[in-house]
């Protein structure tokens, strides 16, 4: 019975020398402190409309924070800079005394979405998934 286990001890020590013996590459250390790496992102919110056009405006900031601006003489505009690599971009406004109103969210330039409409108390929202 002890050779049978002797023997049996071995093998397995053997065996665990062949498969799996090999040293595995660590990675430890290669990922960088700097949590910002990204470059700085420039998102812009925009409401317009007709001159003297009064608004009331609901956007999300970078954090993801719900903000609310009411009485807001148009064109209105405000600009979010980020080093996230993506942020969520919405915004809505309604008016209190025209019938034109549009929106756009622009990220670092390029144009994500922008809507316009003519209705009595004209109420827009942009959306953008990624900016």
């Amino acid at each position: 019975m002890v050779l049978v286990l002797a023997i049996a001890g071995f093998a397995v020590w053997r065996i665990r020398g062949i498969f799996g013996s090999h040293q595995l590459p660590t990675y430890a250390g290669s990922m960088t402190d700097d949590k910002n790496n990204s470059k700085p992102k420039h998102v812009v919110y925009d409401i317009f409309g007709p001159p003297g056009t009064i608004a009331d405006i609901n956007y999300i900031d970078k954090e993801g924070e719900p903000h609310q601006i009411n009485g807001a003489t148009l064109p209105w505009s405000i600009e979010i800079v980020t080093t996230a690599p993506s942020m969520t971009g919405n915004i809505l406004a309604q008016t209190r005394n025209a019938d034109g109103l549009g929106c756009r969210i622009t990220a670092n330039g390029e144009i994500k979405d922008e809507r316009y409409t003519n209705e009595v108390s004209a109420y827009v929202y942009c959306f953008v998934k990624s900016a």
